[in-house]
């Protein structure tokens, strides 16, 4: 009675790491870039690199080329942690949309 409790633990374990093994070798990979949305009205907040997971609850994923877009055209900023903006080779991202009121508009540099 007991070797058939333990026989039917043990197959029973097995096939929940068969089960794990199967639905990791079946999970799609991370997303290059992901978008993140304002929970009440929808609105992109910030573009993210890879699965951060610092981003909020909300999130979708995005293209190379839509990342792109979103940073530059649509002014949605960059997380300064992960850095979207380095990997997809954006240069002078504070040039295209600096700041308001942090008198950011010509240089970075705190010197000039």
């Amino acid at each position: 009675m007991w070797l058939e409790r333990i026989d039917r633990k043990a197959a029973d374990l097995r096939q929940r790491q068969a089960e794990e093994d199967r639905g990791r070798a079946c999970r799609p990979p991370a997303p290059g870039w992901i978008l993140e949305l304002n929970r009440a009205t929808g609105h992109p907040l910030a573009v993210y690199f890879g699965d951060f997971g610092m981003a909020g609850p909300r999130t979708q994923p995005v293209s190379q080329d839509d990342a792109r877009r979103l940073l530059t055209t649509n002014g949605v900023p960059a997380c300064p942690i992960c850095r979207p903006d380095t990997s997809l080779h954006i240069v002078d991202l504070w040039m295209l949309h600096p700041r308001a009121g942090s008198g950011a508009t010509t240089s970075p540099d705190p010197k000039s």
